[in-house]
């Protein structure tokens, strides 16, 4: 697969397969990724690979915090305080076209809570990745960050496994911090599930469209 192929193909995988992944696998992905670029080769990430009895742990973990309805609240502000158009519909679009593919509707709040609390265990992938960072690097670490994260789902693609980058996994970071002994002042950037994709599963049929190139781009 090439290039531009890998990055049309790539996209977030909501249901996974039992099927486990060898710690080698992640290895040769994690080795390539590490390659990403970095201003003045700061080289950010701090990677966290979660699996068997220590990823149902902090599952369970999230998944009471969130059951008790316990107020997430991230490391940093990721989305706009105020959501101003075309950011703001395009959002609801995106939620809408999730809905629409599993034929929930808008009153049954109850499904809809459950599809939200599969994020906390990472759809059921057997591999939750969780990023940090350390908290003296500023916003430009962030952009690295972004291009680590691309490198590692577009590696993952040539090791025959699916990937779902997710923000949800950095709602409580207290917990996952406590649970898997990061310091406090760490940064969580976020979590990618990864495994084996449910092909069979109607929710991996679920594609968001893109702009056109036209759209966001002037030539000068």
């Amino acid at each position: 697969m090439n290039v531009s192929d890998a990055l049309k193909a790539r996209h977030a995988t909501r249901a996974f397969l039992p099927q486990p992944v060898e710690q080698e696998q992640i290895l040769r992905i994690l080795d390539a990724a590490r390659h990403a670029p970095s201003g003045t080769n700061t080289q950010p990430w701090q990677v966290a690979v979660v699996s068997g009895d220590k990823k149902q742990q902090l599952q369970e973990r999230l998944l009471t915090a969130f059951a008790d309805g316990e107020k997430g609240a991230m490391d940093y502000q990721y989305y706009p305080l105020k959501w101003e158009s075309p950011y703001r519909d395009r959002r609801k679009a995106c939620g809408l076209q999730l809905y629409s593919t599993l034929r929930i509707s808008r009153e049954e709040k109850q499904r809809q809570r459950e599809l939200w609390a599969a994020n906390y265990r990472a759809f059921d992938a057997p591999v939750m990745l969780l990023f940090f960072m350390d908290p003296s690097m500023e916003t430009g670490s962030f952009l690295d960050y972004g291009m680590f994260l691309q490198s590692v789902m577009l590696m993952a693609m040539e090791e025959g496994l699916a990937t779902c980058p997710q923000a949800a996994l950095a709602e409580y970071p207290a917990i996952v911090k406590q649970t898997l002994g990061y310091p406090e002042e760490s940064i969580l950037i976020c979590g990618m599930a990864l495994g084996y994709e449910d092909r069979d599963a109607p929710i991996n049929s679920y594609r968001t469209p893109r702009e056109e190139v036209e759209s966001f781009t002037r030539f000068f």
